[in-house]
């Protein structure tokens, strides 16, 4: 094989700023990995949007790469700006608010 051969399992170089854009008044997703052991999934919120409160029965990690938002996770508040991450453990009560426009990457955990 060529050292520039093509298939399916070649590395993408992937840049998360230009993966999805703001859509107003909307909050926007895009999955890049979807396998039985866990996702990886971006989203977009624009200001003020958020999501209410539930549970997952997996463990979620949230990066923030834009932005900041408030999380709650079991009642508790936490505010996360761009550069940081926080783990919102399976089966916690969570939810998501905008504090202006801002971006994530959700990695959930299936194992």
């Amino acid at each position: 094989m060529s050292e520039h051969s093509h298939n399916k399992e070649n590395p993408e170089i992937l840049n998360l700023d230009s993966l999805l854009d703001y859509q107003e008044g909307s909050v926007v997703s895009r999955m890049l990995v979807n396998k039985k052991i866990g996702t990886v999934t971006l989203f977009s919120f624009d200001d003020g949007q958020g999501l209410s409160e539930h549970t997952a029965p997996f463990d979620a990690l949230v990066y923030i790469f834009d932005g900041k938002v408030e999380i709650m996770i079991s009642k508790k508040t936490y505010i996360l700006e761009k550069g940081q991450m926080i783990n919102m453990p399976a089966n916690e009560p969570h939810a998501l608010k905008a504090l202006g426009r801002f971006k994530m990457m959700l990695i959930m955990v299936k194992t």
